[in-house]
């Protein structure tokens, strides 16, 4: 075999394998799913124990809005430190990060909580007593950390799975601050049932928790 048909054929070997690699990235970024922006607006400021609000777009989102008078957020969330970065921490159904991932309490960036695939509005609040923001964020954290199931019972008056609500109202309890009363709501539809519910409003009208931003 001549020196030029190794070259050739090193040259044909070489083609097919940058074809090859170029096909792979392709699919590979076919698969990929678009990213929909962070509705957050760039410069705001947060920090730990801030109370985060924010509007969903799906039908628990909505059945949630239809059981509060004042329906304008369906979710809500606390901001905690993580090794010095800044977290939302937060109990949510139905936004596994992995297959066969449980309906938990999680803790993820505000860039994705804030993600215009689960949000179209938002709005943070700090409470007024910093100490204890801090304090609250830190039991929020803990909550996480050990592995907090979802509540789909949404009864607060069991602690070992929580709701939403149910999180922040726990947290700033635990931190000797509560941001509401001892209210609750009721709310009845065929196939569900709730007598003792916290509802994203109640923080809403809270007389502790000052407003930060409207987006």
């Amino acid at each position: 075999m001549t020196i030029g048909i190794l070259q050739n054929r090193l040259t044909d070997l070489l083609l097919k394998g940058t074809c090859a690699v170029l096909i792979l990235l392709h699919l590979a970024a076919c698969q990929q799913t678009p990213t929909a922006q962070s509705i957050l607006p760039e410069h705001t400021l947060l920090k730990a124990g801030d109370v985060v609000f924010r509007q969903g777009n799906g039908l628990t989102s909505r059945a949630v809005r239809a059981a509060d008078s004042d329906g304008r957020f369906s979710h809500i969330g606390i901001v905690a430190d993580s090794a010095g970065a800044l977290r939302i921490i937060h109990a949510v159904p139905d936004e596994p990060d992995f297959p066969g991932d449980l309906d938990r309490v999680k803790m993820e960036t505000p860039e994705r909580f804030f993600n215009a695939i689960h949000a179209s509005c938002g709005k943070v609040m700090r409470p007024q007593n910093g100490d204890a923001a801090r304090a609250a964020a830190a039991k929020a954290y803990e909550v996480f950390a050990r592995g907090t199931l979802f509540d789909h019972d949404y009864d607060d008056r069991d602690t070992t799975a929580m709701y939403c609500c149910e999180l922040i109202d726990f947290c700033f309890r635990a931190a000797a601050y509560p941001l509401i009363g001892n209210e609750r709501h009721e709310y009845h539809l065929p196939g569900l049932d709730f007598d003792h519910l916290i509802l994203p409003s109640d923080f809403l009208h809270s007389a502790r928790l000052v407003n930060v931003a409207d987006f």
